[in-house]
């Protein structure tokens, strides 16, 4: 599961479960859900949060490092 790399970079850019709703539109319940490993995201909204963190879908997932 991917949630402790979902968390992380969340936390890297400083913000909030509900900042990063108000900018997105997921849910801080899902987003919630998913930094816990309780649910894995799908594909759209992983792409959402690469677009929105302006990082590439690896980073998101931890395979790579973030400069």
């Amino acid at each position: 599961m991917y949630g402790k790399e979902l968390k992380a970079i969340r936390e890297l850019y400083g913000y909030s479960l509900l900042d990063v709703e108000k900018q997105t539109g997921i849910s801080h319940q899902n987003l919630s859900r998913w930094e816990n490993d309780k649910i894995s995201p799908n594909i759209d909204f992983c792409v959402r949060l690469a677009d929105f963190y302006n990082v590439t879908l690896d980073q998101l997932i931890g395979r790579e490092k973030i400069d």
